[in-house]
């Protein structure tokens, strides 16, 4: 806590007053990085277009977030790769929301016609194991480091996914 505290220009007994913890301060951190992340989900799924372009938008958008955060922001992929080693429950509060999120646009397509599933609930549950390996951190990492076409291979799945979900038109 000393070393935040020193970098914060702050007393350590000041950082103490807003967090318990080193594990606290980190959860917190990871939070944040996770919110940004159902943020930009929840934002495409309020746009006004069709829900299957609302699931490819929202699919590409969080696989990119995601990618970049490895690029750019080391430490924090660093520490959500942590967080879900560790099973952190910040991390099951996050796959929920965006399992939320995912199952709000399948209704929306279903209300409209544009999917023909049964359960969004059940939809959207698997296109998020779907797209795991476009979402988890280390296997965006795996397929970084094995240079991989995580775009090509992205567009594939969502096109699968769309006709899995009876695309009309």
């Amino acid at each position: 806590m000393a070393d935040i505290a020193s970098e914060l220009g702050m007393s350590p007994a000041n950082v103490y007053r807003f967090f318990p913890s080193r594990d606290a301060i980190n959860e917190s951190i990871c939070g944040r990085a996770l919110n940004e992340v159902a943020d930009i989900a929840s934002a495409i799924a309020c746009v006004n277009v069709p829900a299957m372009e609302k699931l490819d938008r929202l699919l590409t958008a969080v696989h990119r977030h995601n990618k970049m955060t490895l690029v750019e922001e080391r430490h924090m992929h660093d520490l959500i790769v942590v967080a879900m080693h560790e099973n952190w429950t910040i991390i099951k509060a996050h796959v929920e929301r965006m399992v939320a999120i995912l199952e709000a646009v399948i209704r929306e397509g279903i209300e409209e016609g544009e999917f023909e599933v049964e359960d969004a609930a059940q939809a959207a549950r698997a296109v998020k194991m779907a797209f795991t390996p476009f979402f988890h951190p280390t296997l965006i990492e795996h397929c970084i480091r094995h240079g991989e076409d995580t775009e090509a291979d992205l567009h594939n799945q969502i096109r699968f996914i769309l006709k899995a979900l009876g695309r009309s038109g």
